[in-house]
């Protein structure tokens, strides 16, 4: 398991922070996700041999918001 951590821009509320989420929890290896609304961070836990975080990032853009 890997573990990063990256900067996500354009959330400004809970409904925000729950549409990152989703978005990251939804890409297939990615075993845990949480998004940080006041750091504007999110923090994933992926399997390494199964997903990159650019695909994941890609999630989070494709979503409507800045990685």
């Amino acid at each position: 398991m890997q573990q990063i951590t990256f900067k996500v821009g354009g959330m400004t509320c809970g409904h925000c922070q729950r549409r990152v989420q989703e978005a990251i929890m939804n890409v297939n290896g990615v075993k845990k996700a949480a998004v940080d609304l006041t750091k504007g961070e999110a923090t994933v836990e992926y399997d390494e041999f199964q997903v990159q975080p650019d695909v994941f990032k890609k999630a989070v853009a494709d979503a409507g918001y800045q990685v």
